[in-house]
């Protein structure tokens, strides 16, 4: 697996033992995303708001391929918590697709944000609808990341198959507008909040104009093979430079997840604490506005929700499956 960890200490889960002396504080990690995406500084701002709010708890972010990595690295036991897009959770508690003879003991604390499909390239590059791509030198999204996986799905729902029907590389966002820069991709696929860093880098570089491609119509396609785990949903226009139109994409939701061997207690006291200090993230990211009550439901985070982040809902009225 091509994980990325900074700050990693495996000794550092909240489940593991440590010894009599150093027991002043509990220590878990949080598995965060790419550092050119949104899932990297909302992770940090979520460790840091955890640390500074509960009592006697450490928390640490790092830098991961996405959310197969992290959903991984919970399973292995390397992180206790983690940002997953609703579609890779479900795979990863099932043990279906990626996940096959790996199912994740994974559960949900809260439905966090949307999480929108882009599909991103350039004006002359020829492209202007998924069947486009045919052909194309195409990133579809980090390997061990949620984006490879909804990207497969796009794309076979548009007809097209991503083994063979392009030239397909494997890069995370940053690193996929710089192929783009240096005109050596056509496109890319990216599953992330608006807006993401490294396409309006993109987007404000001289001599490029940057496109992005409708793609709402494979929504029905998608949802008739795997369930309603995804909705039509729309990049407004002006969300990046030289975006002047809206883009009609399909869109996954993100869920924080967690080891569900987490104790009931904790999880109770992460969800609480990033619910009442939201204000907090909102200054991370303006993603983090939709971190509320009224976004929790069972049909959007998918995979069952922990015991302890259930418990905390029921109290503020939140009814979940």
């Amino acid at each position: 697996m091509r994980t990325v960890v900074v700050g990693v200490i495996l000794a550092a889960c909240a489940m593991c033992s440590l010894p009599a002396q150093s027991q002043t504080k509990s220590n878990i990690f949080v598995a965060t995303g790419p550092t050119t995406g949104v899932y990297y500084p909302l992770g940090g701002g979520i460790a840091d708001v955890l640390t500074k709010n509960i009592p006697g708890l450490n928390a640490t972010a790092g830098t991961t391929d996405g959310s197969m990595a992290n959903l991984l690295l919970i399973q292995q036991g390397r992180a206790d918590i983690g940002l997953s897009m609703a579609d890779a959770s479900w795979d990863a508690y099932k043990g279906a697709d990626k996940f096959k003879d790996r199912q994740v003991q994974v559960r949900a604390l809260m439905v966090l944000y949307p999480n929108r499909m882009h599909i991103v390239t350039t004006e002359g590059s020829g492209i202007n609808k998924v069947a486009d791509l045919k052909g194309k030198r195409v990133s579809t999204g980090a390997p061990n990341s949620a984006t490879q996986i909804m990207a497969y799905r796009v794309l076979e729902a548009s007809g097209l198959n991503p083994e063979k029907d392009i030239i397909r590389e494997r890069l995370d966002p940053g690193k996929s507008a710089d192929a783009i820069k240096d005109r050596k991709l056509d496109a890319f696929f990216w599953v992330g909040g608006l807006p993401t860093p490294a396409v309006t880098d993109l987007g404000a570089t001289p001599g490029i104009k940057l496109k992005l491609i409708d793609h709402a119509d494979a929504l029905d396609a998608m949802v008739k093979k795997y369930g309603p785990l995804y909705v039509k949903d729309t990049i407004p226009a002006k969300t990046y430079p030289g975006q002047e139109t809206p883009t009609q994409i399909v869109t996954v939701w993100n869920v924080l997840v967690a080891d569900a061997k987490l104790p009931d207690q904790l999880a109770y006291d992460i969800v609480k604490t990033l619910i009442d200090h939201k204000d907090d993230l909102i200054r991370v990211h303006a993603e983090a506005k939709n971190f509320d009550l009224k976004n929790q439901s069972s049909a959007t985070a998918v995979i069952p929700y922990h015991p302890g982040a259930k418990k905390y809902f029921a109290e503020k009225g939140v009814t979940l499956n």
